[in-house]
């Protein structure tokens, strides 16, 4: 029964590692890497369990598929990521400002934010000057 559990562990591992690498992704593109070893059904799970732990951030693209992204770890409450939309790159910023928007959102909407993992969509600088230059 032990050695069900091990390799159960082994596969979400596996799951995680690839997850770490990919700036974002989707369950088949993680599928595609790992389908010899591990099953979709486990990747879906784990994805699942690392979404409710504030490891991954699961949006939606423009072309209407389900896209995930691993979030950095930090321990601060003063903090949130910029996603930039053209090249996928996620930048982690340390702000306060976050907590005045938090304060405006809560008092003046009534509405809570999960600061642990807000994502802010725009287009990076780099992305942004690419576009100049065409």
């Amino acid at each position: 029964m032990s050695r069900v559990k091990v390799y159960k562990t082994k596969q979400k591992d596996l799951v995680l590692k690839e997850v770490m690498i990919h700036k974002e992704f989707t369950i088949n593109e993680i599928y595609e890497k790992l389908k010899d070893s591990v099953g979709l059904t486990t990747i879906y799970r784990k994805i699942d369990d690392l979404i409710k732990e504030g490891k991954v951030t699961k949006y939606i693209g423009k072309d209407n598929i389900s896209y995930y992204q691993y979030l950095e770890h930090c321990d601060k409450d003063n903090h949130f990521y910029l996603r930039c939309e053209k090249c996928g790159d996620m930048e982690h910023i340390d702000c306060d400002c976050i907590n005045e928007l938090s304060n405006h959102i809560t008092g003046k909407h009534n509405f809570t934010l999960n600061k642990e993992n807000i994502v802010i969509n725009g287009i990076c600088n780099k992305c942004n000057n690419n576009e100049k230059d065409d």
